[in-house]
């Protein structure tokens, strides 16, 4: 999606440990307009997939998977990374390592959330090392339903998560996927 390229090199930033800041626009404050534009790519992207259901990981992952969900009219879940008193009943549950945070989360869903025969769409703001989306592979399964893919608004895919997803056999789509990225740009996959 050229337009994300150009919102990420005009409002991005580098950060040590390969980490790109696009608070901006993505995760803090959320350009809400661009938000559509992107779900409507993703329902564009996955037309064929017959998604029932988009599924996410708290917290900066909540946005695009609204953006997808309302563009596809189907609801999103997001699985929290701790179970809290207000969680009652049967909950699906999966160990993530977070890139950014370098910490394990304990991520969990309702059972009432995921159904058997759900065709689940992965969504996420960034894909890196894959943990956060072999989580959502975890807990789909263990709700008996099926994986139509992986939306990601920016793939680092010089990390190489996306790369072991496909050919897990995943279908990942990333709006924007980085080749490279450091103080001197960001090189972009064509």
């Amino acid at each position: 999606m050229k337009a994300l390229e150009e919102k990420i090199l005009s409002e991005g930033k580098i950060l040590p440990g390969n980490i790109l800041k696009v608070g901006s626009f993505l995760n803090q404050q959320i350009d809400v307009e661009f938000l559509m534009q992107m779900g409507e790519e993703a329902a564009r992207l996955f037309a064929d997939a017959g998604v029932t259901r988009v599924l996410t990981v708290e917290a900066s992952g909540i946005a695009i998977a609204v953006g997808v969900a309302a563009a596809m009219h189907v609801p999103a879940v997001f699985a929290k990374k701790h179970q809290t008193s207000n969680l009652s009943g049967d909950v699906y549950r999966s160990v993530v390592h977070s890139y950014t945070h370098n910490t394990d989360y304990t991520i969990v869903v309702p059972c009432d959330y995921i159904r058997p025969g759900d065709k689940v769409l992965l969504a996420d703001d960034f894909l890196a090392n894959g943990q956060a989306l072999n989580g959502l592979i975890d807990i789909v399964g263990q709700a008996g339903a099926e994986v139509a893919g992986a939306l990601i608004a920016i793939e680092k895919g010089f990390q190489g998560g996306g790369d072991k997803l496909r050919e897990k056999g995943i279908r990942v789509e990333s709006l924007a996927l980085i080749d490279s990225m450091d103080d001197t740009g960001i090189v972009f996959r064509r």
